[in-house]
């Protein structure tokens, strides 16, 4: 048993990519709670912000959205036109781009995985640490009745908002995946595994999760032993 922890802890990350409503963001926070592992999710945007010296409101608005640049600086224009005075002082040059944002997400992600053990949500670590043998990489999946009875109640809210909800995060995910990286989340080459949480409640998710590491870490690790084997290309 010992033997097969030590395997586990040289792996560096795992990566949770998910359908909304799926249940992928509790997944994640369980898993890291299971593994002692730091948990990378939504926490992100606020060191985003702070490397790009911009509010948490910005980065919020370039967080796994669509919205390009002329978009932004066009509804920058027209909430200048309706409150002149609020945001007098801040040039549209100020107004950070798709690319600083991708730029500062992906060293965000890359200084985890140097830094290692970590469960990482969404933000294309998919894509991002896709050369990384010692990653694994997870896709959480539900059918849509699932998840839209899921996000009703989580969120206290009636089925159709709930629907709407679910297309608009699915879509954006998606288009930003794709834009950014010229990948499809549902493309099951990205991942090590893929689960249904239809037909898994969410410890059992996380148990087969665990075994899953576990059994790559050994393929990787049992017959090489390699010590940690990292070797980061952008390093």
């Amino acid at each position: 048993m010992s033997e097969d922890v030590d395997f586990i802890h040289q792996m560096r990350a795992i990566t949770i990519s998910r359908e909304y409503g799926s249940g992928g963001g509790e997944i994640a926070f369980r898993l890291a709670q299971r593994l002692g592992w730091h948990l990378i999710d939504h926490n992100i945007v606020a060191r985003i912000a702070n490397e790009m010296s911009t509010s948490i409101e910005e980065a919020e608005a370039y967080d796994e959205c669509t919205e390009g640049r002329a978009s932004q600086i066009l509804n920058r224009l027209q909430y200048l036109s309706l409150y002149p005075d609020s945001m007098v002082n801040i040039p549209l040059e100020a107004v950070p781009s798709d690319k600083d944002y991708r730029n500062v997400a992906n060293k965000l992600v890359r200084a985890a995985i140097v830094q290692g053990q970590v469960v990482i949500v969404g933000r294309a670590s998919q894509v991002i640490l896709a050369e990384l043998r010692n990653v694994l990489h997870v896709r959480i999946i539900a059918p849509f009745e699932k998840r839209a009875a899921c996000v009703m109640q989580r969120e206290g809210i009636d089925y159709h908002a709930a629907e709407s909800r679910i297309r608009s995060k699915d879509r954006d995910r998606a288009r930003h995946l794709q834009r950014e990286y010229h990948q499809k989340p549902e493309d099951a080459h990205l991942y090590d595994i893929i689960l249904n949480t239809s037909l898994l409640d969410l410890e059992s998710a996380v148990e087969t999760i665990c075994f899953t590491l576990q059994q790559k870490a050994k393929g990787l690790f049992a017959k090489t032993n390699e010590p940690g084997l990292p070797q980061y290309p952008w390093l």
